[in-house]
């Protein structure tokens, strides 16, 4: 019995021809910082500018971010630089105001299944349905993954891209393991495009590069990409950030790889 051609279908909000690239700093640290990161990604054409302003920080010490004040720094640079802006969401006292500075709102591994958070963003976004860049947890499986989507979809928005920023597993040698498989198994059983944050499972610099390339191989929508202007002073995942000249490369060399997959870096 021969095999039947099932025709592809288009993911949610997918250009097919697009990769999206979400650059900035792991934290909003000044506006001279923030400013510097903006520049060079308006200068490479890229469209998005990312950075934390409540941070979630496993040691309670260590810096929180800036709040309200780096909402204001990053809406500042969106709009001088024509970027659109990201950030991430921790609590549902602050999605209203994170809704109002910035144009799209992440949620982080650490509120992967925070259930109440979810189904506020997804009122904050009912209206305006602007991005959800919903990452995975680091011990959350697929399946848990997609059914949470629902609450965030139920209450009004499915603009919604799915973040694979690898797992936690038994090796050591990188931050956390990196699910490239993720990204067709999701396009195999969901419409929502996918998103590889290809600092964090590398947790160092040099790492970076190899993963961002096989995330663009496998076919992601889009890659997160951390990058700071001085990454050694960096007040937080310094060693993972790239500098702005280690980005622009980067940045070269996945737009000869789209090429040869007939796609085009954005």
């Amino acid at each position: 019995m021969s095999e039947v051609d099932i025709p592809s279908i288009p993911y949610l909000g997918q250009k097919t021809d697009e990769i999206t690239i979400y650059a900035g700093p792991c934290s909003v640290e000044s506006a001279e910082q923030f400013d510097e990161v903006a520049q060079c990604i308006k200068d490479l054409g890229l469209r998005w500018v990312r950075g934390g302003a409540f941070k979630p920080r496993t040691n309670p010490h260590s810096f929180q971010g800036l709040g309200e004040e780096a909402l204001k720094i990053m809406k500042d640079a969106g709009e001088r630089y024509g970027l659109l802006t990201l950030t991430e969401v921790m609590d549902s006292a602050h999605c209203e105001l994170v809704h109002s500075y910035v144009d799209g709102l992440q949620v982080g591994a650490r509120n992967f299944q925070n259930f109440s958070l979810l189904k506020k963003i997804g009122q904050v976004t009912a209206d305006s349905h602007k991005m959800v860049l919903y990452k995975r947890g680091f011990a959350g499986s697929i399946s848990e993954w997609l059914a949470a989507c629902d609450y965030i979809s139920d209450c009004g928005n499915d603009n919604i891209v799915l973040c694979e920023r690898g797992i936690r597993t038994f090796e050591t040698a990188t931050r956390f393991t990196l699910d490239i498989a993720a990204v067709p198994v999701i396009h195999k059983q969901s419409l929502y495009p996918v998103c590889i944050d290809v600092s964090h499972p590398a947790g160092q610099r040099d790492l970076v590069p190899s993963l961002a390339k096989a995330a663009v191989a496998a076919g992601a929508d889009s890659l997160m990409i951390e990058v700071h202007p001085n990454p050694p002073v960096a007040l937080s995942d310094g060693p993972q950030q790239l500098t702005p000249a280690q980005f622009r490369q980067l940045v070269g060399e996945l737009r000869e790889l789209a090429e040869v997959l007939g796609k085009k870096v954005v």
